[in-house]
């Protein structure tokens, strides 16, 4: 785990090249995931970019490349970059504050796979793909048989797993669903040896209850989402 605090500052570049390594689709030097698992790519050198996006919108319509503060290269004859999205990163550098757990949180299986796909574009469409299931560990909070609440596991290097996937149903707000899995998916990350890390959009809500965890913010994280011309 010597390289972690290396590894925070291109995320996505360090879990293809470790942890995710089977995921990953090399195109000019630029790494990407399968996009039937998660539509994420992230490079070392900008000047690389422009070629290897032409490549990857062949086997996708739309994706993101994430970068801390470097900006990509692109051909606007192939791509179109829709906009940038400003995110930041949040580390659990030291331990994991109390939660109280009220609530039935249920490991995911593949039979949830639907379920899972369903509940996250209804809250946050856009990102998900049903295989992003094969990246980690989901857990659920199910009412009336019905799952309201969902946590993740996604991107992961060999120090650490990234907590993702956060999304309560808009019936089931404020009753602290999301707050117990954060807290649940985080220890079971521990379990591991590995850190606990997770991303989010600068300014949003949620980062109150991540530092009530016990998450840190470390650095802006950005997402450039394109789509093919």
């Amino acid at each position: 785990m010597d390289n972690f605090e290396e590894t925070l500052k291109n995320p996505v570049w360090h879990a293809l090249n470790e942890a995710h390594e089977k995921f990953a689709i090399s195109l000019n030097g630029v790494k990407f995931y399968d996009p039937k698992i998660c539509p994420f790519g992230a490079f070392d050198t900008p000047k690389k970019t422009s070629k290897a996006l032409n490549e990857y919108a062949k086997l996708t319509n739309d994706f993101f490349l994430v970068s801390e503060n470097i900006d990509p290269i692109f051909d606007e004859k192939f791509v179109v970059l829709d906009r940038k999205i400003e995110g930041v990163q949040m580390v659990l550098k030291g331990t994991l504050e109390d939660c109280k757990i009220t609530e039935e949180i249920v490991p995911l299986t593949e039979e949830h796979v639907d379920e899972i796909y369903d509940l996250i574009w209804l809250v946050m469409p856009g990102y998900y793909k049903k295989r992003s299931f094969d990246m980690g560990s989901y857990f659920g909070i199910f009412k009336d048989n019905i799952l309201v609440a969902v946590t993740g596991q996604r991107i992961q290097t060999n120090s650490f797993i990234e907590v993702s996937g956060v999304v309560t149903h808009p019936n089931y707000t404020r009753r602290g669903l999301a707050k117990q899995l954060v807290a649940h998916t985080t220890k079971e990350i521990l379990k591991t040896g590995k850190k606990a890390i997770l991303h989010t959009t600068k300014g949003n809500a949620a980062i109150k209850l991540y530092k009530k965890l016990g998450y840190t913010l470390t650095r802006e994280m950005n997402w450039w989402y394109f789509h093919k011309k």
